[in-house]
């Protein structure tokens, strides 16, 4: 069973994100206040869920928190800054979207940089064990699915509406017969023999 947050007696965010390994598109974070009662049966890391059941926590989710921010960080930004950075950047400007604002921050993964002066504590796979951070994945995921699903509009030819940008066989050999977009991160090896591709 998820704990819901590290300190109890601390207003607490937990903050993860999505899209890291993508080809194409933003890498997109989230960062969520519980209230202290908070329970759901369903709720734990995003990518051990349906889509359907995502949806329907992300309504329960934006609903019952106290707060919630989500961001996304574009695929210029990415090339310029790197997606370890882009990821943290991420991140951050979602926790400043909080209010109030957090006196400790709970972090999926194993690297963060200060927020300001508000203490924080990464937690390797702390989607799946803390509800704050679970509720987090919830809704980088969602938000980020979105927006892929509506690229997929202006370049059905990816079909970002199911890969969502991931770097499977199908996105690779549209990569190579159509050549790459924008909205490619242009910094990631896009095809594996790393064909010279025209923008």
């Amino acid at each position: 069973m998820l704990k819901l947050k590290i300190h109890i007696d601390l207003l607490e965010c937990g903050t993860d994100e999505a899209g890291r390994g993508c080809l194409a598109g933003p890498v997109t974070a989230a960062a969520v206040i519980l209230p202290d009662d908070f329970s759901h049966p369903w709720l734990t890391d995003s990518k051990q869920l349906s889509e359907k059941k995502r949806m329907e926590l992300k309504a329960i989710i934006e609903e019952q928190a106290i707060s919630y921010g989500v961001s996304h960080i574009m695929m210029d930004e990415i090339d310029k800054i790197n997606i370890l950075n882009a990821s943290i950047l991420g991140m951050h400007r979602s926790i400043t979207k909080l209010c109030p604002q957090p006196q400790f921050i709970a972090i999926d993964g194993n690297r963060f940089k200060p927020y300001h002066k508000t203490p924080y504590e990464c937690i390797i796979k702390g989607d799946s064990k803390y509800l704050h951070i679970a509720a987090a994945s919830i809704l980088a995921k969602t938000y980020r699915d979105a927006y892929m699903t509506k690229l997929h509009e202006e370049f059905p030819m990816y079909n970002w509406k199911q890969n969502k940008g991931y770097p499977t066989r199908e996105h690779r050999e549209a990569i190579k017969k159509f050549g790459i977009t924008y909205y490619h991160r242009k910094s990631f090896k896009l095809v594996p023999a790393q064909l010279e591709l025209d923008f």
